[in-house]
């Protein structure tokens, strides 16, 4: 979900964000869902975005070493009326907030980042020149300063 109108979230959406993160990762770490899809199934909640009017919320999971996607999601989707009531009743807020479910891709970007980051050409670009013969020689010591 995106922020409307380029603003960032206030002060409330981040903390009934980050309290239903908290349920969620309680609720699945428990394994307290009756969908088989989702029996025994490791899901990661790296963020909840909550929008202005507290009514919508996207969660952003990833299974377990991305495993099970295709089973996963269309479970979570099933289950969402159930996860609303249960964040309903762990949460006191005037409205549970609807949720959705979107697969976290900043880990594959992250892995793409530090997979480039490695790549001779941007480690070559990375190192200064001097640094390599530098590093080889040691570290400077009082002694080695003063030509003792």
């Amino acid at each position: 979900m995106t922020q409307f109108a380029g603003k960032p979230p206030s002060q409330r959406q981040l903390r009934v964000g980050e309290e239903i993160r908290h349920v969620l990762a309680s609720i699945f770490a428990k394994g307290d869902l009756h969908d088989p899809d989702l029996a025994g199934e490791s899901i990661t909640v790296s963020e909840v975005r909550v929008s202005p009017d507290l009514k919508n919320a996207t969660a952003f999971v990833l299974p377990l070493g991305g495993a099970h996607v295709d089973t996963v999601m269309p479970a979570l989707k099933r289950s969402s009326p159930y996860l609303r009531h249960l964040i309903g009743r762990a949460i006191r807020l005037k409205h549970t907030p609807r949720l959705s479910f979107q697969i976290d891709r900043s880990f594959d970007e992250a892995q793409k980042i530090a997979g480039l980051l490695r790549t001779p050409s941007v480690r070559r670009d990375l190192d200064p020149a001097g640094d390599e013969d530098a590093s080889e020689a040691g570290p400077v010591t009082g002694d080695d300063r003063h030509g003792a």
